[in-house]
């Protein structure tokens, strides 16, 4: 990766940050050399700031940083693609994005597990995924062999409904087990995918 930060008269080049996860697009700043080694040193997101004139990390007042998962440049060499994790909300207003989006994926799986992560994180007694967390992975397990088991019973029978319903029940207690495991979906496409390639 070769950026020409000669391009521009001011030595910056532009930074777009997508989410690592989502896939959401949640702002554009500037960097010049100095701001993208500290990038990649720190892997948190650094600018340089046109306003403040001066390198400024994002996050580095109000600890919403963006750690830094990969950064990659265009086909031109002038346009910095930055993907990362953000921690809270992207933009100074409170939104979750500077471009006022919500910062959720389009695929619903990957929303069910933010979902269930934050289930984890923040316990309600009102929630049965939070139970499941508080009773512990051998709990969690059980469930998941008890849900594997009741889909194969329904897969000998004819009830489309039925079979569909129970194929949930273990796609989600899965996502479950998962999550207390501290992996996601992701990881374990990821397998798969490597699996495929040999």
């Amino acid at each position: 990766m070769k950026p020409d930060f000669t391009k521009s008269k001011d030595g910056l080049l532009p930074a777009i940050v997508q989410d690592a996860t989502t896939q959401v697009v949640l702002m554009l700043g500037y960097m010049n050399t100095e701001a993208l080694q500290k990038t990649e040193k720190e892997k948190r997101v650094t600018f340089f700031s046109r306003s403040k004139n001066r390198l400024w990390t994002k996050g580095e007042e109000s600890g919403n940083f963006l750690n830094v998962v990969s950064v990659s440049i265009d086909c031109d060499n002038d346009t910095l693609l930055i993907k990362a994790n953000p921690v809270g909300p992207v933009c100074h207003t409170g939104a979750d994005t500077c471009f006022n989006e919500k910062n959720v994926s389009a695929d619903f799986l990957s929303q069910l597990e933010a979902i269930i992560l934050d289930r984890k994180n923040n316990p309600s007694d009102k929630s049965y995924t939070s139970s499941l967390f508080k009773k512990g992975i051998n709990k969690i397990a059980q469930k998941v062999g008890e849900e594997a088991v009741e889909l194969v019973i329904e897969a000998k029978d004819n009830d489309e409904k039925l079979f569909k319903e129970e194929a949930a029940d273990l796609l989600f207690h899965y996502l479950i087990l998962l999550s207390a495991k501290g992996y996601t979906l992701n990881d374990i496409k990821k397998v798969l995918e490597l699996r495929h390639a040999k």
